[in-house]
């Protein structure tokens, strides 16, 4: 069961449409469909937002500290209101996923995120879950700095933003603690590929010109006699 809805991002208009903000691109969808306003709360370092889903008390936040500082927000509002570290679902940038498509998973490495990996130190545990939005690899590890900063290309940030309202139907699944449908609602990238279409029914005139030659009629000379 999820209680807390963590988006990572840098703050600040220069950083607004950059990849690296993804995270907060999904908290900011899920604060219009639950029509709350996230608002500045100096105590946990970020934009805030408390709301209540079919009598379960969820927060959203948004960390203003910048990306390499994230946990400093998310710890110190998990201490505050108790809430375990499974019971936290951090939404970030991932380089490793296409945009156009998310996963979502507990606990394991931060692999390199600045912000998994301060989060990872102010909690103590690797044990909270993940929302992982794809937004691709430039192809080059020297780039991916420089990648994660700038805003993606037009079809790019399409894809995001298709993936971002797509995860997003996942909610109740994950406030309602039933991470199989969640995942399997996520994960779902694509829909299936339609079948090809039969090919269309021959015309009469196409029937005819494939249709088996009958063999000759006999002339009355090789007709046998009648009797």
């Amino acid at each position: 069961m999820i209680k807390l809805l963590v988006g990572l991002g840098n703050p600040g208009p220069d950083y607004e449409s950059t990849r690296h903000n993804a995270g907060f691109w999904w908290i900011d969808t899920i604060a219009r469909d639950l029509k709350v306003q996230l608002q500045p709360d100096r105590a946990y370092h970020g934009l805030v937002a408390r709301t209540s889903v079919q009598g379960q008390n969820v927060w959203l936040l948004e960390p203003q500290t910048f990306m390499n500082l994230s946990g400093k927000s998310v710890a110190a509002l998990a201490r505050f209101f108790k809430i375990q570290p499974d019971e936290i679902l951090v939404v970030h940038d991932e380089l490793d996923i296409p945009p156009g498509e998310a996963k979502l998973k507990l606990g394991g490495s931060h692999a390199g995120h600045n912000g998994l990996r301060d989060i990872h130190a102010q909690l103590g545990t690797d044990q909270y879950w993940r929302l992982r939005i794809g937004i691709g690899h430039p192809g080059n590890k020297s780039e991916v700095a420089n990648w994660v900063l700038k805003k993606p290309a037009p079809d790019q940030r399409s894809a995001i933003e298709d993936c971002v309202s797509r995860t997003s139907l996942a909610l109740p699944h994950l406030l309602s603690g039933d991470m199989v449908k969640a995942t399997q609602l996520i994960h779902t990238a694509k829909p299936p590929r339609p079948k090809p279409p039969r090919p269309a029914s021959l015309s009469a005139k196409e029937e005819s010109r494939h249709a088996p030659t009958p063999p000759p009629e006999p002339d009355d000379s090789q007709k046998p006699a009648s009797h």
